[in-house]
C-alpha cells in the first residue's frame, strides 16, 4: 500500500521560499545583536530588530526544541493510540479530554502547534485538535508557576479554570458546527477497531521497539520534516513582532489600559498585533493586574493573543486545507474572552 504525501512532503519538492528567507533574516539579525558595533548604529531600527530577534529566539528555543521532539515522537505512534487515548471524537468528553492534555503538556504556544498539527494528521476530530489548541498556549506548568509567582494562586487559578471553560465550550461549538456541515470533517478520522484494546496493544507495540541509534536518528529527521510547516510561520511571527515592538512599547499596557471597556478594547487589539510567544505575554499580563488593576485585561491579553495569533491562524489554514476553520478560531473564541474579562474587571471593581 502506498502512503499519501503529506503536505510537508509535496511541499519539499520545491523551494520553501518562506521557511528559508525568515530563517535566514532571524540569523542575520539574531548574529548583529553580537556586534558592539551596532549599539553606536546610526540606524536605531536595525538596534532595536536585532535585540528583539535575540530575545525572542533565546525565549522561544526551548518550546521549539520540545515540540520537535515530541513531534518525532508522534510519528511513531500509530494513530490508533492517539484516538483512543483522546475518547471518543464526536463527544463532550473527547473534547474534554482534549482539553486537559492540554492543559497537562509543558509546552509554549510555538512548540503546541506541531503537536496539534500531528494531532489532527493522527485522526483527532477538529473539535478535540481546537480545544487542545486553545488550553494549551500559556497553561504550561512552567508558565503557571512563573504567573503563580506574579499574581498569586488564587487569580493564576481563577485564569486556569476560566481558560479550560473557555477551551471546551469552543470545542463544544466547534463539534456542533461539523454537525451542522458548517465545517468539514477532518479527512484523518477513522474509527477504531472493535477489538482495540489500549494497554495490551501498547504493551505489544512497545516490546516490539528497538532504541538503535538509527532508529532515532530516523525518528528525528521525520520530526524535522514534518515540523517545518509550522517552524517558517514562527520565525516569520518572530520577525513581524520584532519590526512591531520597534513601534509599540509594551510598558504603556500597565500604565494606560484600564479595566474600562476603552481599556480592555485597546488592551484585545495589541494583544493581536504583538503577541507572539507565551512566555513574553506573562509578565505585561501580570503588570496589567498588579498595577493596572485590570484582571480582567490580563486574562484577555493571555487570551486573546492565543485566538488572534497570526501564525496560529496560518498553520491551522496549511494543516485543515481550511480557510473557514482557521479564522473561526478567533471568532468563536474572542467573544468568549471578552464575556470572561468584563466579568472579571467588573467583579474587581
Amino acid at each position: 500500500m502506498t502512503s499519501t504525501p503529506t503536505c510537508c512532503q509535496k511541499s519539499a519538492k520545491k523551494k520553501d521560499w518562506l521557511l528559508w528567507g525568515s530563517l535566514s533574516a532571524c540569523v542575520v539579525f539574531y548574529l548583529l545583536s553580537f556586534l558592539p558595533l551596532l549599539l553606536s548604529s546610526p540606524l536605531p531600527f536595525i538596534t532595536e530588530m536585532a535585540e528583539s530577534v535575540y530575545l525572542l529566539i533565546n525565549t522561544i528555543w526551548w518550546g521549539l526544541l520540545i515540540g520537535i521532539l515530541m513531534l518525532s515522537f508522534l510519528t511513531r505512534v500509530p494513530r490508533e493510540f492517539v484516538v483512543a487515548a483522546l475518547g471518543p471524537r464526536d463527544s463532550m468528553r473527547g473534547i474534554l479530554r482534549a482539553t486537559v492534555a492540554g492543559v497537562l503538556l509543558d509546552l509554549c504556544s510555538h512548540g503546541i502547534l506541531m503537536v496539534a498539527a500531528k494531532l489532527y494528521e493522527r485522526g483527532a476530530s477538529t473539535a478535540q485538535v481546537m480545544a487542545f489548541l486553545i488550553a494549551s498556549p500559556w497553561n504550561s506548568f512552567t508558565l503557571l508557576l512563573i504567573l503563580l509567582t506574579l499574581i498569586g494562586w488564587q487569580w493564576t487559578l481563577l485564569f486556569l479554570f476560566a481558560s479550560m471553560l473557555i477551551a471546551f465550550l469552543s470545542g463544544c461549538i466547534f463539534m456542533w458546527l461539523q454537525d451542522v456541515k458548517k465545517i468539514a470533517p477532518n479527512p484523518n478520522e477513522f474509527d477504531l477497531p472493535a477489538d482495540f484494546h489500549f494497554w495490551s496493544e501498547a504493551t505489544k507495540a512497545i516490546s516490539g521497539v528497538v532504541l538503535t541509534p538509527a532508529y532515532l536518528i530516523e525518528t528525528l529527521k521525520n520530526g524535522l520534516s514534518e515540523s517545518r510547516m509550522v517552524v517558517r510561520w514562527i520565525l516569520f511571527g518572530v520577525l513581524l513582532a520584532s519590526v512591531l515592538r520597534t513601534a509599540i512599547e509594551p510598558e504603556l499596557f500597565a500604565n494606560y489600559f484600564g479595566p474600562s471597556l476603552m481599556g480592555l478594547a485597546l488592551t484585545v487589539l495589541a494583544a493581536t498585533v504583538i503577541e507572539v510567544c507565551s512566555e513574553g505575554s506573562t509578565p505585561i499580563a501580570a503588570d496589567l493586574l498588579t498595577r493596572g488593576q485590570a484582571p480582567g485585561n490580563s486574562f484577555a491579553f493571555l487570551m486573546a493573543g492565543v485566538a488572534t495569533d497570526y501564525t496560529e491562524i496560518m498553520v491551522l489554514r496549511e494543516t485543515t486545507k481550511s480557510w473557514r476553520i482557521a479564522l473561526l478560531l478567533p471568532l468563536v473564541t474572542l467573544p468568549q474572552v471578552i464575556v470572561v474579562a468584563v466579568l472579571l474587571n467588573v467583579s474587581f471593581s
